[in-house]
């Protein structure tokens, strides 16, 4: 299988790692530098919530839009725009006129590049490897994207203790210029769809095919469910870690790494051993065993405990992860993937929505108590919704 995938695929999935790995890095980074700026979960989970935000609003646009350019000058380009932002924010920390503010605006302008990656880079790679291998390939992408969760966090916390937050910047930033030079060796090309006019109906024209879609619609329905009340747990991850079992930004580092070792090593099992009669299990089952996790890692009374959740909310989501985008891809005309991937960035986007309903919760009644019931409505709304993702 390893060998059978082009040179580009390769090129785009190391893309894709790059870039993941310094999005966990900066996450850990920031939460713990925010923290301890302000002492507000509700502030923590603000900042990781803009990361997601351009996805709700501006995710079908940018989909529909990304079909009038060549999607590999793209991708160089939002990486360049990333890389200048943490240049940007090493000088400031560097002067020592770092506000949280400024991360608060890295992270939107980040969240616009993380918009880009459904509709440009997956679609990218779906031409390079063709409609037959496109399950597995995903789930290597996965895999790899969810070995940046092993690294991210880890480094990130390494590098705040050794070099401090500047150095850790100018870190990413030269990591960003390595994924520059990767994406424009990328050989494969895809037509350009001119006309500014009708990027609004092609907008219109994605939403309309997943509304009429059963499958599709439910599947952005269970999108909705894990982005809302089960991903948004990971803000939680430094308050819980620090307040709870009193780690440091090693330690928190090394916790929030346990969820990407689970993903990693789930990728690659389903890469491997999945089949398309497993899809939709597989899918909603990761969903559902996601928010256990979560649960069970909002209880853990010490970190041993917390890390074995975060195994099983890794192992889950990577199920989740790799089935979204396959369906998606799948179900989706050939011609109209950009857009319908777009749409799926909009319900990924609506994890703002969690982002703040869990960093507000938790600042009424603590981090552990909120996280936990989160997790069990996300639970409640998985099981009132079964009429509509039994269609999958």
């Amino acid at each position: 299988m390893l060998r059978s995938l082009p040179a580009d695929f390769w090129r785009l999935w190391s893309v894709g790692l790059i870039v993941t790995t310094v999005r966990w890095m900066e996450t850990v980074v920031m939460g713990v530098v925010v923290y301890k700026q302000t002492g507000s979960a509700l502030a923590v989970a603000s900042i990781t919530m803009l990361r997601l935000l351009p996805m709700a609003l501006f995710g079908a646009f940018l989909g529909a839009f990304a079909e009038r350019f060549d999607r590999r000058l793209t991708l160089a380009g939002v990486i360049g725009v990333l890389a200048i932002t943490s240049i940007a924010l090493a000088i400031a920390a560097r002067l020592g006129e770092l506000e949280v503010w400024q991360l608060a605006l890295a992270s939107l302008v980040n969240g616009f590049g993380w918009v880009t990656d459904n509709p440009v880079r997956r679609v990218l790679m779906g031409e390079s490897v063709g409609r037959e291998r496109m399950a597995s390939a995903v789930a290597f992408d996965v895999g790899g994207l969810n070995a940046s969760r092993m690294v991210g966090p880890t480094v990130g916390g390494l590098l705040l203790v050794g070099v401090g937050i500047d150095g850790t910047f100018v870190m990413n930033a030269a990591m960003y210029l390595a994924a520059i030079a990767l994406a424009l060796a990328v050989r494969t090309r895809m037509p350009a769809t001119p006309g500014a006019g009708a990027v609004l109906a092609r907008t219109l024209e994605g939403f309309a095919i997943v509304f009429a879609d059963r499958r599709l619609a439910a599947t952005m329905v269970v999108t909705v469910i894990y982005n809302v009340l089960g991903w948004p747990f990971i803000s939680m991850i430094p308050v819980i870690g620090r307040d709870q079992h009193g780690l440091g930004p090693e330690g928190i580092g090394i916790l929030t790494s346990v969820d990407g070792v689970g993903a990693f090593f789930g990728a690659l099992a389903l890469a491997f051993w999945l089949t398309q009669r497993w899809h939709a299990p597989v899918y909603v089952g990761s969903v559902a065993a996601y928010q256990v996790g979560v649960i069970a890692f909002a209880l853990a009374p010490e970190p041993t405990t917390a890390g074995l959740a975060l195994l099983l909310t890794g192992l889950a989501g990577a199920g989740f992860a790799t089935l979204q985008a396959t369906i998606v891809y799948l179900a989706a005309p050939t011609e109209m993937r950009s857009r319908v991937l777009g749409v799926l960035s909009v319900c990924i986007g609506t994890g703002p929505i969690g982002f703040v309903w869990l960093g507000w919760l938790a600042d009424q009644i603590g981090a552990p108590t909120a996280t936990a019931v989160t997790g069990l409505i996300g639970l409640a709304a998985l099981a009132a919704t079964r009429p509509m993702w039994r269609t999958i």
